[in-house]
Order: structure tokens, then C-alpha cells, then sequence
């Protein structure tokens, strides 16, 4: 593994360990969810948008992390479980608990996290909440 790769590693383990380190994004990093388009730029939209989603949203944490990384890239997959406590994707808090899928690229450069693209099955909640 080439010294690029690991500070790449090393930058998302630390972002996606707790809660979420902002020092490990750029200035001007941006978050797209992939299915719907929305788009949250900078350390503040982004804290927002995850707060929402493991907060707000669910009561949440991410397991079964696996992370693939090389110079320009770190993929995460894991599984998204909590229960359902707030509005999501139209839905009412069920009080469900869900599993969900849960992909993201993150981009990176040097160890600093510029982007990436999240991949979250909605269609796996939406089943799961009946």
C-alpha cells in the first residue's frame, strides 16, 4: 500500500469513527446523495445533513464496515442500522428498527476528504417500514 493510499485510509477511518472529524474535509467538500441529486457542501451543510440522518431521522450507527482505498479514493460499505424516530424519504417515525445498505466513495487527496457519493438503498427502508 503506497503512503497515499494509507493517509486516504487513515483520513476516513478517523471521519467515520464517531462523529464524523471535520478536520479531515476541505473547505469546499461536497456530499451528493446519488439517488435523490441533493447536494451539501462545506463542514457545517454536511455535519448537518449527517446529524439529520443519524440523529434526527434515526437513532443510528453504522456496522460491518469495510473500506477499500487507493490514491485518489476510500469506498465504504457497511450497513446503516437504527431505529426509525423522525421523518425520512416521506415517512413518519414507525419506530422501526432498520437495516439498510450503504455505500460511499469518498474523494480524497492527500489525506483530506474532498468528496464523495453516498448510495443509500431508500427502497430496502421503505420495505422495512412496510
Amino acid at each position: 500500500m503506497t503512503s497515499a493510499t494509507q493517509r486516504n485510509l487513515d483520513a476516513v477511518r478517523r471521519y467515520t469513527a464517531g462523529d464524523h472529524d471535520a478536520a479531515v474535509l476541505a473547505p469546499d467538500s461536497a456530499f451528493v446523495d446519488v439517488t435523490t441529486g441533493r447536494r451539501w457542501t462545506g463542514a457545517n451543510e454536511i455535519a448537518a445533513m449527517l446529524d439529520g440522518m443519524y440523529r434526527v431521522a434515526f437513532d443510528a450507527r453504522v456496522e460491518e464496515p469495510r473500506l477499500v482505498a487507493d490514491e485518489d479514493a476510500v469506498v465504504l460499505e457497511a450497513t446503516f442500522v437504527g431505529r426509525h424516530i423522525g421523518e425520512f424519504a416521506g415517512v413518519a417515525a414507525t419506530g422501526a428498527e432498520v437495516r439498510v445498505p450503504l455505500v460511499v466513495v469518498y474523494d480524497l487527496a492527500d489525506g483530506v476528504i474532498h468528496g464523495a457519493r453516498i448510495h443509500f438503498d431508500v427502497a430496502s427502508f421503505l420495505r422495512q417500514v412496510g
